[in-house]
């Protein structure tokens, strides 16, 4: 019988966790923002998804050495925050 117990209280507070943190994200999507502005400037995706999937294909080819990994991640975080920041003053 507290097996059930347990079992209906635990669904009830996901219910509740899901619900809280899908009000969470409605708000954080409302908010003006980097991302927000430059896909209302009708700018595309495709620079930060090409950057991304070059940056997949590198990293699988990249020899062993963790230092070539970062390198290959760090230049795609500058091209990907200059993209963004470039939407911002238009």
């Amino acid at each position: 019988m507290s097996d059930s117990l347990d079992a209906r209280m635990r669904d009830e507070i996901d219910d509740q966790v899901a619900e809280a943190f899908d009000a969470y994200l409605a708000d954080r999507l409302a908010e003006p923002g980097q991302l927000r502005t430059s896909l209302a400037s009708r700018r595309s995706a495709g620079v930060v998804l090409g950057t991304i999937g070059l940056g997949t294909l590198a990293t699988a080819l990249a020899p062993t050495g963790g230092t070539v990994v970062c390198w290959i991640w760090g230049v795609i975080a500058v091209i990907d925050l200059a993209w963004l920041l470039t939407a911002r003053c238009r």
